[in-house]
């Protein structure tokens, strides 16, 4: 009797007149105040960043009127394909170097306390303190032909004349993983930080080695850290500019300082237009990829 009675109430409560509405209502204001409330911020966006970028990129498509000469400029050059094949490998090589490098510094940094943990997370984010363009030229110093690593190497006996390290390819990569190197591995440490370690004592008290309870626990569950520090990795790469422009020099030039070029000192602003939408084309392609790959893998582990 009792429990009728409850659930004659629950009815009654749930057919008042104006519970319903109420509750809509609120959710309409919600909503209503929720947009009012981010407007400021996306006028302020859309007139002084997506306003400007789309006047920038229709100049590769209008001049006066509709073309796509620009385009068929950029494809058709082989000088232009090859700066920009220079930037996709550079860009994939250093997203490699700084997972394959970082992941360990990640690893190492939730296995250790105190003193130990505090001097290598200051070695990791110090480095985000300093300036790029400091940074580069510490490189400089340190690659130029009468630089520390020719003279280490000319007094170890190693090599009878300096060698050519500065403006090439390799000293690009190494100073854009070094440069880029804090940015795989904040991510891969706080993706391994909330893995419960329960899961890890369970797989050894289960009979596998460290070896094997890494491989079937830990990494499985710390690649989207790793992936979400690859696809940031690899959209900062494409369009550097300050490291390439200065460790690389003329000999290796990358899209960024393509467009620079183009902009600034030949004026040829719809050329710059059509390689900056490549550019940006190029990654958000990456970016959407990445999501989708994550979104099936998350999928098949969930299913």
């Amino acid at each position: 009797m009792s429990a009728l009675t409850s659930a004659d109430i629950g009815q009654d409560r749930s057919a008042r007149p104006g519970t319903a509405d109420a509750s809509e209502g609120r959710g309409r204001f919600g909503r209503v105040a929720s947009l009012l409330l981010i407007a400021p911020l996306g006028l302020l966006l859309a007139a002084v960043f997506f306003l400007p970028i789309v006047n920038f990129l229709s100049r590769s498509f209008i001049e006066p009127q509709l073309t796509l000469s620009h385009y068929a400029e950029l494809f058709g050059e082989p000088l232009y394909l090859r700066i920009l094949l220079r930037t996709m490998w550079i860009a994939l090589a250093t997203t490699a170097l700084t997972l394959v490098l970082g992941y360990p510094v990640a690893l190492l940094m939730t296995r250790i306390n105190g003193v130990a943990a505090a001097v290598v997370s200051l070695c990791v984010i110090i480095p985000l303190w300093t300036s790029v363009l400091v940074r580069s030229y510490a490189w400089i110093v340190l690659l130029q032909r009468n630089g520390l690593v020719n003279q280490s190497l000319q007094h170890l006996g190693i090599i009878d004349q300096p060698l050519t390290l500065l403006h090439t390819d390799g000293a690009v990569l190494v100073a854009m993983t070094q440069v880029l190197l804090p940015f795989m591995v904040l991510p891969v440490y706080a993706t391994l930080r909330n893995i419960p370690p329960e899961l890890t004592r369970a797989a050894r008290n289960l009979g596998a080695g460290r070896l094997r309870a890494f491989l079937a626990v830990t990494l499985p569950l710390s690649l989207p850290g790793a992936a979400a520090g690859a696809v940031m990795i690899f959209v900062l790469a494409l369009g550097f500019y300050i490291t390439p422009a200065l460790v690389g020099g003329p000999r290796t030039l990358m899209i960024a300082t393509l467009i620079s070029q183009q902009a600034t000192e030949l004026s040829n602003w719809p050329l710059a237009a059509a390689l900056s939408f490549v550019l940006l084309v190029l990654s958000l392609g990456v970016t959407m990829a990445f999501k989708r790959l994550l979104g099936v893998d998350r999928m098949v582990h969930h299913g």
